[in-house]
């Protein structure tokens, strides 16, 4: 039976309600006590629970937020919940009156103690979130009050970025910005939104590079003479698997299983980009390479780094020098080792199907960007038809068709 929206709110009922439908147009569903008039509870789609007061001030209808449920029990939340009310009761809007105290925040401090915490929680890209945010956003604006920063203020600054770094990189700054003010407005640090309506930039597509047979013939040999043993595993073993860069880091050698008495060899991804596991078939090549690398004892990862018990730390820099020494050139990205597998596994014949299972892909058309036929593959398709036409046409009215003025 199906929880009523309106209820006394407990530890065990708040505890017992599920996560608000995944289909549902809303991002949280709202319950409301029972026992405190205006106290609700909102629960969104990730099972997040936090409480929330509705109320009206000076004839409008008005919510402040009171805090996620956990740290804040039912006792406290109907405790501010009454306080607050008292408050309005005298004629004091306390949205407007916390606005006006948190107004001195400044941007910094809504990043570290507030935004950042929050992603930490909720994705997995927190780490980038924080490497871009210092990068591009804390000089400018770190030091600002969060308030007082104009929309008027965000598209030059941005307008100027696209000047020197690409459109992606300068829309993922604004979409970052655009979070954290999203964030700033619902929890009640800033009254609007002035990164809304900046234009972010057209991207070009997806760049395309893939490593004909003498290329990787280069890359293998420039990386066995590279210094890092195995930073110039880890490259190799990347173009083997189409593992992604993160995926190919985290490889330890207890997920690795390799049968005695049959070719097949596997490897587990605990998670993988979309939060999912999955197995990846590893082809005798990559097996030769695993079985050729010198363990560390005390280090659970194939690929370790300088740091007692880590992976590698930096595998860019490694990948430029090799890159650098097998000719290659300087754009070339370690993300291109995984075009070429798919190119390479299309280019044999295999499907988008072969290639999405291969790559991990949750469907063919993520597969499409990165199974562009060679044009060695396409004269060969295109071979085979005109062998189809001229047999169909049999000798004879092919030589007459040919023969035609």
């Amino acid at each position: 039976m199906e929880q009523s929206t309106r209820f006394t709110f407990t530890q065990r009922a708040i505890e017992a309600l599920p996560p608000n439908d995944p289909s549902s147009r809303s991002t949280e569903k709202e319950y409301s006590d029972l026992q405190t008039p205006g106290l609700k509870l909102l629960v969104g789609k990730n099972g997040h629970k936090k409480f929330l007061l509705r109320y009206s001030s000076q004839r409008k209808k008005c919510a402040i937020s009171l805090g996620p449920y956990g740290p804040l029990t039912v006792i406290d939340a109907r405790r501010e919940a009454n306080e607050l009310r008292k408050l309005i009761a005298t004629g004091v809007d306390p949205k407007q009156q916390r606005l006006k105290q948190e107004s001195l925040i400044t941007m910094d401090q809504f990043f570290e103690d507030h935004y950042l915490k929050h992603a930490r929680s909720n994705k997995r890209s927190a780490d980038t979130d924080l490497s871009r945010y210092r990068t591009h956003i804390h000089k400018p604006f770190g030091p600002r009050k969060l308030q007082e920063i104009t929309h008027q203020e965000f598209q030059p600054f941005f307008n100027q970025k696209r000047e020197t770094k690409s459109a992606s990189t300068v829309n993922r700054q604004i979409s970052l910005l655009h979070r954290m003010y999203v964030l700033a407005q619902r929890w009640g640090y800033a009254d609007h939104n002035p990164i809304h309506g900046v234009e972010k930039f057209r991207e070009a597509g997806p760049k395309q590079r893939f490593l004909s047979a003498e290329e990787i013939r280069n890359l293998f040999t420039a990386a066995d003479q590279d210094s890092n043993y195995y930073a110039a595993c880890y490259i190799k073993f990347l173009l083997l698997t189409g593992a992604r860069r993160t995926e190919g880091l985290n490889a330890k050698w207890k997920d690795i299983e390799i049968a005695n008495d049959s070719d097949k060899a596997l490897w587990f991804i605990p998670q993988t980009k979309s939060g999912k596991s999955r197995h990846v078939i590893l082809n005798t090549v990559a097996v030769d390479l695993l079985q050729s690398i010198s363990r560390v004892e005390g280090n659970p990862y194939i690929f370790p780094g300088n740091i007692v018990g880590h992976a590698i730390q930096n595998p860019i820099k490694a990948f430029k020098r090799v890159a650098k020494r097998a000719g290659l050139e300087a754009e070339l990205r370690l993300h291109d080792l995984r075009h070429t597998t798919a190119s390479l596994i299309v280019n044999a014949g295999g499907s988008l199907y072969d290639v999405q299972h291969a790559l991990g892909h949750s469907s063919t058309r993520m597969s499409q960007r990165y199974a562009h036929l060679s044009t060695e593959r396409q004269q060969i398709t295109s071979n085979l038809v005109g062998s189809e036409v001229q047999s169909a046409l049999g000798s004879d009215l092919y030589d007459q068709q040919i023969a035609q003025p």
